[in-house]
C-alpha cells in the first residue's frame, strides 16, 4: 500500500465525546448518499475507471486500517475469520461468510450480505462495490502479510441476493 497517504486511525477522532446524545452510529442511506455522491462527482471529473480505483485504494486504506485497529491479527484463521465476522455484523457492516478457504493458496471466495454498499439497489447490470473490494483486500493484506487481489462477482445491483467476491494472492 502507498504509504504516502496521511490517513490514522485518530483522525476519526472521540465519537463518544464528540457525539454525547446521538451516539456513534447512522443510518445507512445516510453512508449511502456520501458514498454515491462522491462516487458521481469524482466519476464526471476523471472517469469511471479511475473513480472505482480510487475507490478500491480508498477501501483498501480502510480495510487496513480496521484490521489493525478493531481486529485481532495474531488469531489463528478459524479464529480471525469468527472475529471479523462477529465486528461486520456488530458494527453493521454486513453479514460475512466464507464459502471457499484455502490458505496454502491464496484463494477464498467469501460472500457479504446486508451489506452497507448495495443490498436493496435497484438493478444496475453491473457489481458497484468496489469500496468493499479493497476492504477486504487491506484485511487479508494485514492479517496475511501479503497482497490479495479481491474482485467482487456477484452482487446485488447484478441480480444477486448477496455480494461474492473472490480474494486471491497476487504473485
Amino acid at each position: 500500500m502507498d504509504s504516502s497517504y496521511d490517513f490514522s486511525w485518530k483522525d476519526l477522532g472521540d465519537l463518544q465525546m464528540g457525539r454525547p446524545n446521538l451516539g456513534p452510529t447512522t443510518a445507512v442511506l445516510c453512508y449511502r448518499l456520501m458514498q454515491y455522491t462522491f462516487k458521481d462527482v469524482v466519476a464526471k471529473e476523471l472517469g469511471m475507471e479511475k473513480t472505482d480505483a480510487i475507490f478500491v485504494a480508498a477501501g483498501r486504506l480502510a480495510g487496513e486500517q480496521f484490521c489493525k485497529n478493531v481486529l485481532n491479527v495474531e488469531l489463528a484463521f478459524d479464529d480471525f475469520v469468527a472475529e471479523l465476522t462477529k465486528k461486520l455484523i456488530e458494527l453493521k457492516i454486513g453479514v460475512l461468510r466464507i464459502e471457499q478457504a484455502d490458505e496454502k493458496t491464496g484463494d477464498f471466495i467469501l460472500t457479504v450480505s446486508e451489506d452497507l454498499d448495495c443490498s436493496g439497489l435497484p438493478l444496475y447490470g453491473e457489481t458497484v462495490c468496489d469500496y468493499d473490494e479493497g476492504f477486504l483486500a487491506g484485511i487479508f493484506y494485514v492479517y496475511m502479510g501479503k497482497e490479495f487481489k479481491v474482485k467482487e462477482v456477484d452482487c446485488w445491483a447484478t441480480g444477486d441476493r448477496t455480494c461474492r467476491f473472490h480474494a486471491s494472492l497476487v504473485e
